[in-house]
């Protein structure tokens, strides 16, 4: 095992896990710092939404009230408590011309009202003005907050990008020259391994060329166990006292095979001549017995023609007998009946 390969490994390996475990932690604070910030903005979005509404509501409570609408006498819960008698003056504006107390042209208050409605005008200006004023300087602050949130991720990115540069520049460094040290090592160690091979090469040959295996010494097959054994990866063939022991062997075999074949031949032989004899003895048998039971067919042949006729000669006699101790009447009667 080489050991300073193996330590060489484990301190790059190291140095990688130290160079992540950098990176990932500065990572996780970058992460965490734009969280912050992320927080920072939504609360002053939350913020300028709640001034905005706030201002928005404040606006319609001094400036837009509901008594100062046009259709708000339509609607007003005080109307009744706010009313007036029909008429209180000549110049009173809710006389109208159906009842013939002011007539077009008699306008007393023009200049009051119209100076009313331009000072109303000129507030209302003034109010929707500093409203744009105030939304601008809300949007110029917001795009401020958000110019700046932008150029420091811009800048914290480009320290984060040189960080990691300067890094991956020194592990580049690290590896380079463990990858020489390695290189180094590994022609060493193969000029080393090259040499031993060299000589352990020669030493073979050496051992071969003065052993037993080549030089075909034939007791290097005789196995431990006995000299009638012998060792199979070792074994160099057999002499000729063996060879022909063997032969001789085989000749004695092929001629016990033969006496075998000889003898099995003539056992043949001999079944089938008996059966032979068997299967003549049985067909002859067989004939004699068709024969035999031909002959007793004939013979109840006979017989039985004999009892048939005797059978019949007795059957007519019998009627005979009977015809003649019949009465002539009774023997037509019966004829008759026979013939029908």
């Amino acid at each position: 095992v080489d050991k300073d390969a193996l330590d060489a490994q484990v301190k790059d390996r190291k140095i990688r896990e130290a160079a992540e475990k950098a990176r990932n932690e500065e990572l996780a604070n970058e992460i965490k710092q734009n969280d912050k910030i992320m927080c920072m903005l939504e609360e002053r979005q939350k913020y300028d939404i709640r001034n905005i509404n706030k201002a928005l509501s404040d606006f319609q409570k001094n400036f837009q009230k509901p008594e100062t609408r046009r259709e708000f006498d339509l609607s007003d819960p005080q109307a009744l408590k706010k009313d007036k008698p029909a008429r209180l003056s000549d110049s009173d504006p809710r006389c109208t011309v159906s009842g013939l107390q002011k007539f077009m042209g008699e306008d007393l208050n023009y200049s009051l009202r119209m100076k009313f409605q331009k000072e109303q005008l000129r507030e209302w200006s003034l109010q929707q003005q500093r409203d744009w004023k105030n939304a601008l300087a809300d949007k110029k602050f917001l795009d401020d907050l958000h110019d700046k949130n932008r150029i420091e991720l811009d800048r914290k990115t480009m320290e984060q990008q040189q960080t990691e540069e300067e890094t991956r520049r020194a592990v580049c460094a690290v590896t380079k020259e463990f990858n020489r040290s390695q290189a180094a090592e590994l022609a060493e160690r193969k000029k080393l391994e090259k040499h031993q091979k060299m000589k352990d090469d020669m030493d073979e040959i050496s051992s071969l060329l003065q052993g037993d295996l080549l030089s075909e010494n034939p007791e290097q097959a005789i196995s431990s166990f006995g000299r009638h054994r012998v060792i199979t990866d070792r074994w160099k063939g057999m002499n000729q006292d063996q060879l022909m022991a063997i032969r001789s062997s085989q000749q004695q075999q092929v001629l016990e095979k033969l006496r075998l074949k000889e003898e099995e031949h003539r056992r043949d032989a001999e079944w089938d001549r008996r059966s032979i004899q068997a299967a003549r003895a049985q067909l002859i048998l067989g004939q004699h017995q068709q024969r035999q039971s031909r002959e007793r067919c004939r013979a109840l042949d006979s017989i039985n023609a004999e009892l048939s006729q005797e059978q019949k000669s007795k059957n007519i006699y019998l009627k005979e007998e009977e015809y003649s101790n019949v009465p002539t009447s009774q023997y037509f009667a019966q004829f008759n009946t026979t013939s029908r």
